[in-house]
């Protein structure tokens, strides 16, 4: 099964992630992201981070998912490209999240991603796939 693939949108970029469940699906997404943001091959899983969000639904929590993971790499420069979901359910995510700090000599950056956005965003519980448009 494929992680992910991009899709097209008129001025920004986005992704359908997919998973066995949606948990799966909401690391994919992540990945995928920070896919888009840089070339995953020489980043090494030495940093970790722990996120933990709570929303009233499923589309606010992969919203507020990918701009917390968003945050670390525009403040602390971090680039993650593992993400183990330790709980998930009832408007709860709790993740570790590894990678390490962008390093210039090393990694190359692709594109900006300024935020997931809600435009078209969706979370299809019964196919375990998510959809999310980025400002790019």
């Amino acid at each position: 099964m494929k992680r992910y693939e991009l899709i097209e949108h008129t001025a920004d970029l986005g992704l359908k992630a997919y998973g066995k469940n949606l948990s799966e699906a909401f690391a994919n997404a992540a990945f995928g992201m920070f896919s888009v943001i840089a070339e995953l091959d020489a980043v090494k899983e030495v940093e970790s981070r722990r996120v933990e969000i709570e929303e009233d639904d499923a589309e606010s929590l992969l919203f507020e998912w990918l701009n917390s993971l968003l945050y670390y790499f525009d403040v602390e420069t971090l680039i993650f490209k593992r993400f183990d979901i330790l709980e998930f359910g009832e408007g709860k995510l709790r993740a570790d999240c590894r990678g390490e700090k962008y390093d210039p000599a090393r990694h190359r950056l692709k594109t900006g991603v300024k935020s997931a956005t809600y435009h078209m965003l969706e979370v299809d519980k019964e196919k375990n796939r998510v959809q999310v448009i980025f400002d790019v």
